[in-house]
């Protein structure tokens, strides 16, 4: 499994960006995928995740209402559709995977992890 973040630059706050995660080498529809992020200094985070199906989603209290994560199987690919954007933002966002929607937050269950892509939002 392989995954590529992408998206990710340098944009002011109260914008919005998507992000994309490429899936290759298996069909994404049967993983869950999740977004995190690292702020600088600070310790990798939950930001959402999704089902298989794209049924199901979580999101971190940060995100909720904000950002919303989709999926087109069809196409392989994960969003992290970004809104009202603030400095607070900035950090790597990686896309990860893994098989079941259960501990979609611990980031420990995450069998796959691309390579992150950089937000960073300006006041």
């Amino acid at each position: 499994v392989q995954l590529q973040a992408s998206g990710g630059g340098l944009v002011q706050a109260g914008v919005s960006l998507r992000l994309s995660c490429t899936v290759s080498g298996v069909f994404s529809r049967n993983y869950v995928m999740g977004w995190f992020r690292q702020a600088p200094g600070k310790e990798r985070e939950f930001v959402a995740a999704i089902s298989t199906g794209g049924g199901g989603t979580s999101y971190a209290d940060s995100a909720k209402g904000r950002f919303l994560i989709s999926r087109d199987n069809a196409k392989n690919m994960v969003y992290l559709q970004m809104n009202s954007l603030n400095p607070e933002d900035t950090a790597v966002y990686y896309c990860a995977a893994k098989r079941t929607f259960t501990r979609v937050v611990i980031q420990d269950e995450y069998a796959y992890w691309g390579q992150g892509t950089l937000v960073t939002v300006s006041s």
